[in-house]
């Protein structure tokens, strides 16, 4: 496995693979079982021949909140060690300001996805988001690239970016990565109280149901305050939202035949946990 800090490192480690199928998996360190579960399909996607590019930055951009930016938790020997395990080749691990200019004044913006759900509540978090992503797409130009669908706004908003733009990069959704008992693997799992981390398979266990009845007949609103209702008795927990959506637009869903998605944001405390599941009639 390869290293590179700098822009220029980067493009020399990739020059000799440029033709060969390259498939990407960007992170912002702290990785878990969730991203070595994306890095072993990339790895699986790359074949034999390919190469897979992991980057490892935590992006100041998409981040709304100073605070979530100074705990997040950072592991750069640990994640090099799961990158090595997982069979990533290069390891992109950039500083601030090598990924971006000190004077910067381009932008991204999208109007459409990113106005509901997380985006209604982060506000510029998926502008940093593409941006960022976008640069690397720039910097690696991979074929691939796989993102986790726990993030599910942020796949299909990065889905938009790359049929809008016109960025050659197939981008693949993986299942969600759970713990034994239900809850999501994410890297805020570790803020935890004990006794948010024993509630918080709940949420796992409540869009199970929610499936069912969903699947059943259950109109979008009941489905969509039964969760509410189970979240919101917990003790410490205040619902940040619950909405069943068209799984492609993110907005309203109009026509039950298709896909939809029901996410639900909640804070545990201090810690915002999100999880989501596609349903069908």
């Amino acid at each position: 496995m390869q290293t590179a800090s700098t822009k220029e490192d980067l493009r020399n480690l990739l020059a000799p693979h440029r033709g060969k199928r390259i498939v990407m998996v960007p992170t912002m360190g702290a990785l878990h079982e969730g991203h070595a579960t994306l890095m072993r399909q990339a790895r699986a996607l790359a074949g034999a021949e390919g190469v897979v590019v992991s980057s490892i930055f935590l992006n100041p951009v998409q981040f709304d909140n100073a605070g979530d930016l100074a705990a997040y938790p950072q592991t750069p020997e640990a994640d090099l060690a799961v990158c090595r395990d997982c069979g990533v080749d290069i390891v992109f691990m950039p500083t601030p300001d090598i990924m971006y200019c000190g004077d910067r004044s381009i932008t991204m913006e999208e109007t459409h996805l990113s106005t509901v759900l997380c985006g209604a509540k982060r506000p510029g978090h998926f502008a940093g988001v593409c941006l960022v992503v976008s640069k690397l797409f720039n910097l690696v130009q991979p074929t691939d690239a796989i993102f986790g669908k726990k993030d599910y706004q942020q796949l299909a908003i990065l889905r938009r970016m790359v049929r809008d733009l016109d960025i050659p990069v197939s981008i693949h959704g993986a299942e969600i990565v759970r713990e034994a008992d239900g809850l999501a693997l994410s890297s805020r799992n570790v803020r935890l109280t004990p006794e948010h981390r024993a509630a918080a398979p709940t949420i796992c266990q409540t869009l199970q149901e929610a499936k069912q009845a969903y699947k059943a007949g259950a109109a979008a609103a009941t489905v969509c305050e039964t969760v509410h209702k189970t979240l919101a008795a917990i003790p410490g927990v205040q619902v940040d939202y619950v909405e069943l959506v068209d799984a492609e637009t993110l907005h309203e869903l109009t026509d039950d035949k298709r896909m939809a998605l029901l996410a639900v944001a909640a804070f545990f405390g201090e810690v915002r946990l999100i999880d989501n599941t596609e349903l069908t009639r």
